[in-house]
């Protein structure tokens, strides 16, 4: 299978060329991605532990799915994709939230945080997730002062900034 191509960006989001991945992540090159928070009916967030085949952050708590955009690929056609590789989820209205700059906070990443709400059964890719389980935001702010490390940095950007969202009520 032919290595991943990506859009290299420079720190405005504009493509200034394409790279496969492994160049990309080698010479930490700025670069897209998308995130999914899932929540279920009762408000809770899957977390999603990622496999120990990931090159980056193996066996690491993350948003409930996330990955890269492909050379010219749009965010919006990101996270359904990526909603529906990694979760089995389709046609799940998603909810566009923020966009965030690419940094050391979002590994290197033009970063876009999207929200659903399903109750559907999962069909988790066991390439990519070793495990994922609903929690409350509460129980997820526990468990990273507990292990920080265990945490990807851009999931905790991602998740200290929908929290505190959350509590001014406009989550």
């Amino acid at each position: 299978m032919p290595e991943e191509l990506f859009d290299v960006c420079d720190e405005h989001d504009a493509v200034i060329g394409q790279l496969p991945r492994s160049v990309v992540h080698a010479r930490k090159l700025l670069h897209r991605a998308v995130h999914v928070f899932v929540f279920n009916s009762r408000g809770e967030l899957l977390l999603q532990l990622r496999s120990a085949e990931k090159d980056e952050y193996p066996l690491a708590y993350t948003s409930s799915a996330s990955g890269h955009l492909g050379a010219g690929e749009t965010y919006d056609e990101a996270a359904p994709r990526e909603l529906e590789e990694e979760l089995g989820l389709a046609g799940c209205p998603l909810e566009r939230l923020r966009k965030f700059p690419a940094g050391p906070e979002t590994s290197l990443e033009h970063t876009v945080l999207y929200r659903v709400v399903s109750d559907a059964s999962l069909r988790v890719d066991p390439h990519e997730i070793l495990a994922a389980t609903f929690h409350s935001l509460d129980e997820i702010a526990a468990m990273f002062a507990r292990e920080p490390e265990k945490f990807t940095p851009c999931f905790v950007t991602l998740f200290e900034w929908y929290r505190k969202r959350a509590s001014k009520g406009s989550a």
